[in-house]
């Protein structure tokens, strides 16, 4: 199959004012291969919408994550990815072999057994930002009051932040994640961040603690440059995802006036809502057939999670939020080598979140009319804005 320039479809990695996924998702699905499409930068790319097809993209050996490819899209500053030149131990953007090195330095610290561990710690945290929107009052704004506050002091706390210094560690991480912040401000809090964590890896060098970083340390299998990255790349990729899908959950599970005390709950959520639709990007390093469409080497692509997510010959009715049905397949985090690393952690932070709401503030309820509230349509990773609640 081929494909010409008259071919090309205008795709915008922001999309203020268009519903999510957006329904040309469907459009793609359903013309056969792939679609070819230009990027507000003037790039070309390949959009992969089909489940069947995104999961191949992530695991063909001839499709690489890293950034310093020839190729590889870089739609803008905020959307393209750094690269583990730019940031010692950025291993999202390394490819195996280079990235097992690192994968197999923070996988026993994320089995579903040490996840579970950190249950009551999880606990505390929830209790404690609901402890405070409640002393406020009746009403609060939930993003900013608790779906940013709570992955963000669990991080801290995986990491080993003194609690002494969690109002620091969290209030550099909002501006990290929020919209709102210029490139300066992000800049400014990066560099206090990154500050903070370097002086963080020489105190746990000299007292390891219970913690992550004093782990990796002993484990030896890192440098501290690396660790640093490593530690800045957890914060990063666990923070506002989590935060997104804890909003976006509860704005979902009040619509349908149920709580099903159910894994398939979490799942269904996550498929549901896709919020990272937009992170996968990768490029061709040989020439790799995909949905029958020759991708040539140094050619850009665009896996795009929600589509597959929302495919229908994978999902039934997979437009409609079903908590009953078995979302196992969906690709929420990826797939493959690089299968988000964290995600019993995010899981765990969601299941321990709702639960922390609805059973202390069973009258929770969202403030405003749905259309009303501010979606991410024109962000990177799709949630709300903001999120006002009362009870």
């Amino acid at each position: 199959m081929t494909s010409t320039d008259a071919d090309l479809v205008p795709f915008m990695m922001r999309r203020p004012g268009v519903p999510f996924p957006p329904p040309e998702y469907e459009d793609f699905r359903a013309k056969p291969g792939l679609t070819k499409a230009a990027l507000p930068s003037g790039e070309t790319v390949w959009l992969v919408t089909r489940h069947e097809e995104v999961r191949a993209v992530l695991t063909d050996p001839r499709i690489s994550s890293n950034p310093t490819h020839v190729g590889f899209p870089r739609p803008s500053r905020t959307v393209g990815a750094p690269s583990a030149d730019d940031v010692p131990g950025w291993f999202v953007s390394l490819d195996p072999p280079d990235h097992n090195r690192f994968r197999k330095a923070l996988i026993p610290e994320f089995t579903v057994r040490r996840i579970r561990s950190l249950r009551p710690a999880v606990e505390e945290i929830v209790d404690r930002a609901i402890d405070q929107m409640l002393a406020r009052g009746d009403t609060a704004e939930l993003v900013e009051d608790f779906s940013l506050t709570v992955p963000s002091l669990v991080i801290s706390s995986l990491l080993g932040v003194p609690k002494v210094d969690r109002d620091f560690f969290e209030e550099k991480t909002k501006v990290l994640v929020t919209l709102t912040s210029t490139d300066e401000e992000r800049d400014k809090a990066s560099e206090h961040l990154l500050r903070y964590i370097n002086r963080l890896i020489t105190i746990k060098s000299k007292r390891p603690g219970d913690d992550l970083i004093s782990k990796l340390l002993q484990g030896g299998l890192l440098t501290p440059q690396e660790l640093s990255g490593v530690s800045m790349l957890l914060l990063i990729a666990g923070h506002e995802t989590t935060a997104n899908n804890i909003s976006l959950g509860v704005v979902t599970l009040l619509q349908q006036k149920q709580w099903i005390d159910d894994d398939r709950m979490i799942e269904e959520i996550l498929r549901y809502h896709s919020v990272a639709d937009l992170v996968a990007l990768r490029v061709a390093i040989e020439d790799v057939e995909i949905g029958g469409q020759l991708v040539r080497a140094g050619e850009g692509i665009v896996p795009l999670v929600a589509g597959a997510n929302h495919d229908p010959e994978m999902f039934e009715r997979p437009d409609e939020f079903d908590p009953s049905r078995s979302a196992t397949g969906h690709v929420a985090f990826g797939y493959g080598v690089h299968q988000c690393l964290g995600q019993n952690l995010v899981r765990l932070e969601m299941d321990v979140a709702y639960r922390g709401l609805f059973k202390r503030i069973p009258t929770l309820e969202v403030a405003v009319p749905l259309e009303e509230l501010e979606f991410k349509y024109d962000g990177v990773l799709f949630g709300l804005h903001a999120l006002p609640v009362r009870w």
